[in-house]
């Protein structure tokens, strides 16, 4: 027995790439090509118009955003100095804290860099052991020091 065997479809097709002028609906017939470049440099500089328009729009939302949780955290601040007093003292005994755990981690890395760079187990032992905890750390810091009775001064504009 035979099989009858059937053309397969041709697994690329041909497209058309050759160039051909275009006209945009916009762009009256009989125009000149110094008047077409004309109409669409107008457009590109409307497009701009209106990225500029909305890019303000933006920053004037982000700017009130600010400006809304920098009142809030100052209400926060006027309501709890006490608390806004021990936040800062926090922030700072962190810091020094944080300080001494980088002299140790950089030591730790000056001491074990050959075998980092040797061997994936030991990098990933590293970033697993300091990592985390320095990252955490960063966070706390950040948090009471906004919450500090002294704002930043530029977060305060």
């Amino acid at each position: 027995m035979t099989a009858i065997r059937r053309p397969a479809p041709p697994l690329f097709s041909q497209v058309d790439v050759t160039t051909a002028t275009h006209t945009h609906a916009h762009v009256h017939p009989g125009m000149t090509a110094r008047e077409e470049q004309t109409e669409l440099l107008r457009e590109v500089l409307a497009a701009q118009d209106r990225t500029n328009e909305l890019l303000e729009e933006l920053t004037n939302v982000m700017a009130a955003t600010q400006k809304q949780k920098t009142a809030e955290l100052n209400q926060w601040r006027n309501a709890h100095p006490e608390l806004a007093d021990a936040c800062r003292e926090a922030a700072e005994a962190l810091t020094r804290v944080q300080i001494e755990y980088l002299q140790r981690m950089t030591e730790e890395v000056d001491e074990t860099s050959e075998d980092m760079i040797d061997g994936e187990f030991m990098l990933n032992e590293f970033v697993d052991r300091f990592g985390p905890r320095l990252a955490h750390l960063n966070g706390v810091i950040q948090v009471l020091a906004q919450l500090s009775s002294v704002p930043n001064p530029a977060n305060a504009q």
